[in-house]
């Protein structure tokens, strides 16, 4: 028989899928999967429930409810001074993923450079390969995550077509500072290019950091597409609502993509994302203390047993360096398999998340904090009994 896509075929289970199978298995603590291990707001849900019964509930506009879009430039507005024309320069999203599959299929021709900062989301990898592009990694490394300006510079070219910035960014905890948004930003006018910005964890910067978005450097409104999401910011990944505000010159092409993906979104999750989006600051507040709780919580437990944190300064994840408790010849995908398996607590490995496994750090794992806090103690009660 004739062979499927020999790209997307050639990527076999994740590490985060093996993991979490192995936790089921095991009836480990899953602190390895990402995402909250509660309910969401009840408002949020609340508006959900009524909007299924107020009529319709056929297909919704293909860019997205009035109520959503309107939001979402209301959103752009009040937190970050952006002026935003909801009906030609919004549009709403299946999943913030489904967004970024449409922007990378709108923006890049066969061929084109596309500039990853990693460690990085594992969705970005196939999909920017299916869609033609060759990617020009910049790598940060643990326990800093720190930006070398000298390799980001050396990655653009004049082949670069756009770069893909994930800020807060997933998975190294990073909030990215003035400095290196204006050296991205001088990048990305000088050559030529665009930039897609993974901003989903925008509401979860820790100790008194605020997001910034690249779009808002001068001379960025053209040049950036940014991407939310209903998921991070309601702790309702499974909605899969997010939201793009770019220029109508970028959102065009965009929104066809989009439109031959999934075409739209339940209309009824749309209009309970608009009521969240227009809540007042205590939320978003709230939502941010919280996590910054959660990681207080973990990472100075952790370091009591002897997993020395890493730097997080955003999103909901953790890594830790385990180097004092690998055996010899054990990497760190290798500790987490014997971790979930003997300890009953599931993390992930950092080498997971670089294009060169072989050659990236090995004595960092994962651990994602957005669980409740008996989980958490849970878990850290298992690692210090295992661990000693």
């Amino acid at each position: 028989m004739k062979p499927a896509n020999s790209l997307l075929s050639s990527y076999g289970t994740t590490v985060f899928e093996v993991m979490s199978r192995l936790a089921i298995q095991h009836q480990a603590i899953n602190l390895g999967q990402g995402f909250p291990d509660d309910r969401g707001p009840d408002p949020v849900l609340d508006a959900a429930s009524k909007a299924l019964y107020d009529p319709p509930n056929q297909y919704p506009p293909m860019l997205g409810v009035p109520e959503l879009r309107q939001a979402v430039a209301a959103h752009n507005k009040r937190f970050y001074g952006i002026d935003v024309d909801w009906q030609t320069e919004t549009m709403v999203s299946t999943g913030a993923t489904e967004g970024l599959a449409a922007c990378f299929l709108a923006l890049i021709e066969p061929g084109d450079e596309v500039v990853l900062i990693e460690p990085l989301y594992d969705c970005y990898l196939p999909m920017i390969r299916r869609a033609g592009g060759i990617p020009r990694p910049v790598r940060l490394t643990p326990p800093e995550w720190k930006l070398d300006l000298g390799a980001l510079e050396a990655a653009f070219s004049e082949r670069t077509k756009l770069i893909v910035l994930n800020n807060p960014q997933n998975p190294a905890s990073k909030v990215f500072d003035r400095a290196g948004l204006e050296a991205i930003a001088e990048l990305v006018k000088r050559y030529d290019a665009y930039a897609v910005c993974d901003e989903v964890y925008e509401h979860l910067c820790f100790d008194g950091r605020r997001h910034v978005p690249l779009m808002t450097l001068p001379g960025m409104r053209e040049r950036c597409v940014r991407i939310g999401s209903a998921g991070k910011t309601f702790s309702l990944t499974g909605w899969k609502v997010g939201y793009l505000t770019g220029p109508e010159h970028l959102l065009q092409p965009i929104a066809k993509a989009h439109q031959f993906l999934v075409f739209t979104t339940a209309p009824n999750l749309q209009r309970a994302v608009a009521f969240g989006l227009g809540q007042d600051d205590s939320y978003f507040d709230g939502l941010r203390d919280s996590m910054q709780a959660k990681r207080d919580r973990l990472s100075t437990a952790l370091a009591g047993i002897g997993l020395e944190p890493a730097v997080c300064q955003g999103t909901y994840f953790l890594f830790v360096d385990a180097k004092r408790f690998l055996k010899p010849g054990e990497d760190d995908e290798a500790f987490c398999r014997r971790l979930v398996t003997e300890a009953g607590v599931a993390a992930v490995p950092v080498s997971a998340f670089y294009l060169d496994r072989a050659s990236a750090p090995t004595d960092f794992i994962r651990f994602c904090f957005a669980k409740r806090d008996e989980v958490l103690d849970g878990a850290v009660e298992r690692l210090a009994d295992y661990l000693g």
